[in-house]
């Protein structure tokens, strides 16, 4: 498995498929960059419409580059994105928690349901969380915990919904083999470097944590 940083919650994911390599972006948002230039993508996953997750214009510049991939989404953000025009609905597939479903080879499941609450004041927007093959978890901008075990964890560390020790704790609950720290743009570098120490020094064992240098792809490998 190959995985690409491109800032805060966007992350492309590139893994065997019954037919090759297939190539998966999430979250292209408005706080990531780089991505717009990313071509032969299977699939974009969005976990929920806020602005940071998806970027309407370059969304619809990055479907036009590539114009064989799925757009995967909840109905609340299909519903957010029906003023952006020209994304045909024979390119999206709708997909809830609970869902279960098959890309090019590759399974997909569905997991969460709610945005994590950032003000009693405020509502409260669906929220995909996505296991891809049974191994990689992203879980958009939720701490929702998989029933079953996961190899590779996108594991969010910075937001106005969350503080660092639930990061922690939701770390500890996965206990993947490897999690790579996402959701960080609002940190300050030194905010940044502090909670990413802290994961390393409360990880559970076993666990490695992986900052990935932006827009350079790394192999992570699996547990197999």
């Amino acid at each position: 498995m190959k995985l690409t940083h491109y800032g805060h919650a966007c992350v492309l994911v590139e893994l065997s498929g019954d037919n090759g390599i297939i190539r998966i972006l999430f979250d292209p948002g408005g706080y990531s960059r780089d991505f717009e230039h990313v071509v032969d993508l299977d699939a974009v996953f969005l976990t929920h419409a806020h602005a940071d997750h998806v970027d309407g214009e370059r969304l619809g510049k990055l479907l036009a580059d590539n114009p064989a991939a799925e757009l995967v989404l909840n109905a609340h953000t299909q519903a957010a994105l029906a003023g952006l025009g020209d994304i045909a609905p024979s390119r999206m597939r709708i997909v809830g928690p609970g869902s279960t479903f098959v890309l090019r080879g590759v399974r997909g499941e569905v997991v969460g349901g709610d945005h994590a609450c950032i003000h009693a004041a405020l509502p409260i927007v669906p929220n995909n969380g996505y296991i891809i093959d049974g191994s990689l978890l992203h879980p958009g901008d939720a701490l929702d915990a998989p029933t079953g075990s996961v190899d590779v964890l996108l594991l969010p560390i910075g937001g106005p919904w969350m503080k660092i020790g639930e990061a922690i704790d939701y770390l500890r609950t996965v206990a993947p083999r490897l999690a790579v720290p996402i959701h960080q743009a609002g940190l300050a570098p030194a905010h940044q470097k502090m909670h990413c120490g802290l994961l390393r020094d409360l990880a559970p064992e076993g666990t490695e944590i992986a900052v990935l240098e932006h827009g350079v792809s790394q192999d992570v490998g699996t547990s197999q």
